[in-house]
């Protein structure tokens, strides 16, 4: 079968692999369409980071090239000895993370913060750009009907800015600000809104992602036009309730802080390339409060049945399909050199 595989920085290649089988416990899957995630171009041009390159990763036992893709959905083709969860037929996605089932933060149910955790498209055990996967059962979800495969590869994505919010401190009515527009920060507006945010301010500087934004109901900041921070402060009488820095670029960051009220709360959801020098006292004086999220954990029903309600909508989020032929000039190089792409997805063939 065909299946894009990492080989090293700017090295991904489409190949003839064997294809997976059902072995026992684990689920044969016809990929449908996969989306090309922000960790996927991170791989791309600066990996590896989650890529295993050298030594196996300790749970998979793989090491690159690696099959590539965590962001899919599709349809159940051969069960193995001992699956219940589903049967050929179901239309399911995956949540990919691997964990080790007994290191303190997995003793705890935070299989997301598993000392050893990696993920099934960048530490091993096939991956979305592909034809076929095999997966543990108990990675596999089922979906409804009513939401389709293309909706099906955005529930990993809107699963992180789900749990982003679900972590936060955030209650009804509050007033929000979201820090960058791009897929993820576009979801978290969602989960925003879901979640009962009375007001949502979208900081975005791509006048693209920023009217994307506004489309899904946000007000959007240019900061390259208004001081933000001030700007949120008037709107807001005194700063937003919780801010979400979704950009890894450290002087946002600081505005993120700046932007809450008293007693705010910032929530790093981002992936940070190199450190971001803050003042503590801009968190003491004020008894705000910072707090990262990695991935997510127990989240993909609840977004799943969000779904259902109409939440993270495919049409407005996905801007490009391509096929696997396309996947590194159309889509990883795409996604690079314009801007106005959000979500790009890959059908598998």
């Amino acid at each position: 079968m065909k299946a894009l595989r990492w080989h090293g920085v700017k090295d991904l290649r489409l190949e003839n692999i064997e294809e997976p089988k059902a072995l026992k416990g684990k689920v044969k899957i016809k990929v449908e369409w996969c989306g090309i995630c922000g960790s996927d171009l991170h791989e791309y041009t600066a990996g590896p980071i989650f890529i295993p390159e050298g030594a196996p990763h300790p749970i998979t036992g793989e090491k690159a090239p690696i099959v590539m893709g965590h962001e899919f959905s599709g349809q159940v083709v051969e069960v193995g000895e001992g699956v219940t969860k589903v049967q050929a037929g179901d239309r399911v996605v995956v949540e990919p993370i691997y964990a080790c089932g007994e290191c303190e933060a997995c003793r705890q149910g935070k299989y997301n913060l598993c000392s050893t955790m990696g993920f099934l498209g960048l530490a091993g055990g096939g991956g979305g750009f592909s034809e076929y996967v095999a997966a543990e059962e108990y990675m596999v979800h089922k979906i409804p009907d009513n939401v389709s495969y293309e909706q099906g590869a955005l529930v990993e994505p809107s699963a992180v800015a789900l749990h982003a919010v679900r972590q936060s401190k955030l209650k009804v009515g509050d007033r929000a600000a979201v820090f960058g527009t791009g897929p993820i920060g576009l979801l978290v507006i969602e989960a925003l809104k879901a979640s009962g945010a009375a007001e949502i301010y979208a900081v975005e500087l791509s006048e693209q992602r920023r009217k994307k934004a506004e489309e899904l109901g946000a007000i959007g900041l240019d900061p390259s036009q208004v001081d933000v921070v001030k700007e949120l402060h008037e709107r807001t009488n005194g700063g937003v309730d919780v801010a979400y820095e979704v950009t890894g670029v450290p002087p946002v960051l600081t505005n993120a802080i700046h932007s809450t009220c008293l007693g705010g709360e910032v929530m790093i959801v981002s992936i940070f390339e190199r450190e971001a020098p803050i003042m503590p006292n801009d968190i003491v004086m004020k008894e705000r409060t910072m707090k990262g999220i990695i991935g997510y954990r127990d989240v993909f029903p609840a977004v799943i049945s969000l779904m259902e309600k109409g939440y993270f909508p495919a049409d407005k989020l996905v801007t490009k399909r391509i096929k696997l032929d396309e996947v590194v000039t159309e889509g990883f190089d795409t996604l690079l050199s314009e801007k106005n792409q959000v979500k790009i997805l890959v059908k598998a063939e």
